[in-house]
């Protein structure tokens, strides 16, 4: 039994200049134009879907210092990074209360 995802075409609409561009790129690559695309498409989907989950981690950090008021000062930060490494490493900041 197979466990490959199916896949379906998908037409996309591209100007001749770029058809060439891919194409040119595809033959210094060894590939196909297709499998080009479909990495643009892959690379470009997954770095998006990161983005998108850091813009909502730092609206859900936002709402919660919004609601608790907790947090820490920049310099503690800064302090805390700096010590990273060195013989004093400190422990991460606290938020205060």
């Amino acid at each position: 039994m197979s466990t490959a995802t199916p896949t379906r075409p998908v037409a996309i609409k591209i100007d001749d200049d770029m058809r060439e561009r891919v194409k040119r790129l595809a033959q210094a690559r060894h590939r196909t134009a297709h499998w080009l695309m479909r990495e643009a498409i892959t690379q470009y989907v997954e770095r998006e879907e990161k983005r998108e989950a850091f813009r909502q981690d730092t609206l859900k950090a936002w709402e919660e210092y919004r609601t608790t008021g907790l947090h820490a000062s920049a310099e503690e930060v800064e302090a805390w990074l700096a010590s990273w490494g060195s013989d004093e490493e400190q422990p991460a900041p606290a938020c205060p209360k």
